[in-house]
C-alpha cells in the first residue's frame, strides 16, 4: 500500500504540513508507505485548455505536475492538503491538481482520496468541498474521518494546539488505510465494478 500526500502550502512546515505529518505517522503504524511532496512554493501555472494532453497522455507544460501524475499512478491513495486563502483552496494547488487529474490518462477508479484543510478560522469546509470534488469525478472513493477534515492555526506550528482537529487527521489516515486494504482485497477477488461507456451530454445542442 501507498500513499502520495501532497502538500499545497507555500510554508512547508506550516500547519498544513503539521496534519500531514499526523496522518504519515499512523499510516507508518498500519504498513502504508508514504510520499509526500510540498509544492506549494513552486511556480505552477493553471491550465489552458490547449488539448496537448489527449493526444500525448502528459500536460504540455513539463513541470512537477506531470512528475505528480506518475507517482499518484503508482499509489493506491492520494492526500490533498491545503491552507485556506479567501474560503477557498489556495490557487496554486488548485491549479496543480486541475491539471493533474485532467491530463493523467490512467485510470483512478478505487484509488482513495482524502482532502485536508487548514486555516486560522473560517473556510475549511468550502475548502475541503472543493477539493473532493476531484476525487467524486474520477470514480475514487473518498475517505472520511470523524468531522470534516481540517486543522486550525493562525501562525505555523499553532496547529499543534488543536488537539481535536490532530484526532481528525488520526481518524483520518486510519480509515482511508482501512479502506485502501479492503479494496485492495476486494479487487483481487472480483476486480473492479463494469463501467460502461461514458455518455456526454451538454445544456446547450
Amino acid at each position: 500500500m501507498k500513499v502520495l500526500l501532497i502538500n499545497g502550502s507555500p510554508r512547508k512546515n506550516g500547519n498544513t504540513a503539521l496534519a500531514l505529518s499526523e496522518m504519515e505517522k499512523v499510516f507508518h503504524e498500519e504498513g502504508v508507505e508514504t510520499e509526500l511532496v510540498h509544492i506549494g512554493a513552486m511556480d505552477i501555472r493553471g491550465c489552458m485548455a490547449c488539448g496537448f494532453c489527449r493526444k500525448n497522455g502528459r500536460c504540455v507544460f513539463n513541470d512537477v505536475v506531470n512528475d505528480l501524475s506518475k507517482k499518484f499512478e503508482q499509489s493506491d491513495g492520494l492526500v490533498i492538503g491545503a491552507p485556506v486563502y479567501y474560503g477557498s483552496a489556495n490557487a496554486t494547488l488548485m491549479a496543480a491538481m486541475q491539471r493533474m487529474f485532467y491530463s493523467s490518462p490512467f485510470d483512478k477508479t478505487m484509488k482513495v482520496g482524502a482532502a485536508v484543510a487548514s486555516a486560522r478560522r473560517g473556510g475549511l469546509t468550502a475548502a475541503f468541498d472543493e477539493m473532493n470534488k476531484f476525487f467524486t469525478i474520477s470514480g475514487m472513493p473518498v475517505a472520511s474521518g470523524q468531522y470534516w477534515n481540517g486543522i486550525h492555526g493562525g501562525t505555523p506550528g499553532q496547529g499543534a494546539e488543536d488537539a481535536e482537529g490532530l484526532q481528525m487527521m488520526r481518524t483520518l489516515a486510519r480509515n482511508m488505510s482501512f479502506l485502501m486494504k479492503a479494496i485492495a482485497e476486494a479487487k483481487e477477488k472480483n476486480g473492479l465494478p463494469e463501467k460502461e461507456e461514458h455518455i456526454f451530454t451538454n445544456f446547450i445542442r
